[in-house]
């Protein structure tokens, strides 16, 4: 499984998906500077780190959205390759219209750096394959713009598709406003899109799958991922 990271001026969280990707899965992982125009031939996953591309500057990923690597993550796209992007990397997806809705500030208006809980909503994706309906599992946020938003037609549309893949949750797995940390609407922590080869989340799952550094709850994710390609 070859894995690529496009990395960006302000990427900060390259390295974590280079160590759970390369070090922990053992996939063969590369690092992609913003200003390639190419993809590594034969990727199958690209990894859209977290981070503050661009000094986050205009708005979070609305610059990185337009770097000449994302044409290529877009061709990547369009022709049905998986596409995950964590915090930084889910706002980049957006502004790049991979995926809908947009990422407002934090309800408190206060950066946010926490363990939380995620229920999964949907099992026949390649990136929770691996886990049951309605798991529960933990992982961590650090974000000041996670406030997941959209209009509420797309917002009806994106529920009744199913494009909820996680929710935030209770440590077991209730839902509510209670459990959502920054304001985001019913509570969605990642969606997916229609095809469903495009994820974007806020909580970092590449965080929190080394045992010598922690919490493993993130480890499910990366099995799915490993389990969809063993099936391809």
């Amino acid at each position: 499984m070859r894995v690529a990271v496009p990395v960006f001026p302000g990427s900060n969280c390259d390295h974590d998906a280079l160590h759970a990707c390369g070090t922990v899965m053992g996939w063969e992982t590369i690092p992609v500077w913003h200003q390639e125009t190419r993809l590594p031939e034969h990727t199958d996953l690209v990894f859209v780190p977290g981070g503050f591309s661009y000094g986050d500057y205009l708005r979070c990923g609305a610059i990185a959205a337009l770097a000449p690597i994302m044409a290529d993550v877009k061709r990547h796209a369009d022709n049905g390759g998986l596409v995950l992007g964590v915090c930084n990397g889910f706002q980049i997806l957006c502004e790049a219209q991979l995926l809908p809705g947009a990422l407002l500030r934090n309800e408190s208006l206060r950066f946010i750096h926490a363990d939380v809980h995620l229920r999964v909503e949907r099992t026949d994706l390649p990136f929770t394959r691996a886990m049951k309906a309605g798991e529960v599992f933990r992982v961590p946020i650090a974000h000041a713009e996670g406030n997941f938003t959209l209009d509420p037609a797309d917002l009806t549309d994106l529920e009744a598709r199913g494009g909820v893949a996680l929710r935030y949750c209770s440590a077991q797995g209730e839902i509510g406003a209670d459990h959502v940390p920054n304001g985001a609407m019913n509570g969605i922590a990642g969606i997916v899109n229609v095809r469903g080869n495009v994820l974007g989340m806020m909580p970092h799952p590449e965080r929190a799958v080394d045992p010598k550094l922690g919490p493993t709850g993130g480890l499910g994710m990366f099995r799915s991922l490993e389990a969809a390609f063993s099936r391809a």
